[in-house]
């Protein structure tokens, strides 16, 4: 009896690593309240945690992508382990903001930026034919993670407090990561698997997944100064550029809403339960519209399903000002969690169809530091716009046009490539 081909657990393991990083780091918004009450901060002030947690994440995948192509998934996956849940217990008995501040945003960052890159580019090496529909799968841990964490953490923080739950949540972190750890793998093979519909990709990956391994052959012989010669090459080009531009005003909209929905939804008179609820419907939403428009993308073109979903992440946002029921708050994260979902999907495919895959994780780590950008700058703008003007109306509105010019820029760039 032929085994499963090995990619799909390598993607089980990723979808664990993307539940851990953004179950926590977008059940920020719960937090937010009960951390600014405790350390008497603002609104604007408390969200720098979140920022620099996010600049850490994303600015340290730069380096990170290096390391990863050159030391193995598994070994660096073990490392962001260790590092992610010392920041957390570290967070759950800090005394100061600063404190927080280095705890959460640096160290936790850091443990989540290498944890981020294993999930995220690993796949696209085992996948040629269904790389949309396996980068889906494994991404879609992002969606069921909010559906998850952000809830449960709800309960946990009314319960035991936010201290406490910091806590509880390193444990669990701890649990599902060694289980990731274990079941990751450095080097793709084309072991067998049942006949039937996914058995192509066997065959692709032993014709097309050929050209993968002489990519990852290439860059172990490549010096580290070659490899980074290589990158900053497709660093400087238009292409990239135009992408690293567009991810940051796309996201914004992301940052915007995933930091402020919770304490927006009691501005609005609704109350954090229903704000924690709608950030787990995007979440619920976000898991089926990865894999199942990522499915879909194999077939209509990664590029164009790409920017349509983050035009419609905009337009979604555009409309949150004129939200005043729960209702129309759940049918928002509809919306737009199945839109970001489909986008979430594409991030290391569409990575891989821009740029090529040799030093994959070095350029997917590279170009998303622009996410270190707009969760850096966007989420503590909006609180700050909030503290200033009482409402966030202007900082929907910005973020809501931004993204659909991002979706532009996105298809601008692979017109260019062409």
């Amino acid at each position: 009896m032929n085994r499963p081909y090995y990619g799909w657990i390598v993607v089980l393991a990723c979808f664990l690593g993307t539940f851990v990083v953004f179950g926590l780091s977008y059940s920020f918004g719960v937090f937010l309240e009960r951390m600014a009450d405790d350390f008497a901060r603002s609104r604007g002030v408390t969200t720098i945690a979140f920022g620099v947690q996010t600049l850490m994440l994303y600015v340290g995948a730069v380096l990170v992508g290096v390391f990863v192509d050159r030391l193995g998934t598994r070994r660096m996956l073990a490392a962001g382990t260790v590092v992610l849940c010392l920041g957390l217990v570290w967070t759950s008995l800090a005394s100061s903001w600063v404190t927080v501040v280095l705890a959460y945003g640096v160290v936790t960052g850091i443990g989540m930026s290498i944890v981020y890159v294993v999930a995220y580019a690993t796949v696209p090496r085992w996948f040629d034919r269904r790389a949309g529909f396996a980068g889906g799968v494994a991404s879609a841990g992002l969606g069921v993670g909010m559906l998850v964490v952000a809830p449960a953490a709800t309960v946990l923080i009314d319960r035991v407090g936010w201290r406490s739950s910091f806590l509880v949540l390193a444990g669990v972190v701890a649990v599902l990561l060694l289980v990731a750890t274990a079941l990751i793998r450095d080097e793709p093979t084309a072991e067998p698997i049942p006949s039937g519909e996914f058995a192509d990709e066997t065959r692709s990956l032993e014709t097309d997944g050929d050209g993968e391994r002489r990519a990852r052959a290439e860059t172990e012989r490549q010096s580290v100064g070659e490899q980074l010669a290589d990158v900053y090459a497709i660093a400087r080009s238009p292409s990239f550029v135009l992408v690293f531009v567009g991810w940051v005003a796309i996201y914004t909209t992301m940052y915007v809403v995933f930091v402020h929905l919770v304490v927006y939804a009691s501005d609005i008179g609704l109350s954090r339960a229903v704000g924690a609820t709608a950030l787990a419907v995007i979440g619920g939403a976000n898991a089926v519209g990865r894999v199942g428009i990522g499915y879909v993308s194999d077939y209509v073109g990664r590029v164009r399903v790409f920017a349509a979903c983050s035009a419609i992440m905009g337009v979604s946002t555009l409309a949150l000002p004129v939200i005043e029921t729960t209702v129309a708050l759940f049918a928002f994260s509809l919306v737009f969690g199945l839109a970001y979902g489909g986008n979430g999907a594409l991030l290391a495919p569409l990575t891989g169809d821009l740029f090529g895959r040799t030093n994959l994780n070095a350029v997917f780590g590279l170009v998303s530091g622009a996410f270190a950008l707009s969760g850096l700058v966007a989420p503590f703008l909006a609180g700050v716009g909030h503290d200033t003007l009482g409402t966030y109306d202007p900082a929907f509105a910005v973020a809501g046009v931004a993204a659909v010019l991002g979706a532009l820029a996105i298809i601008v760039a692979d017109r260019l490539r062409d």
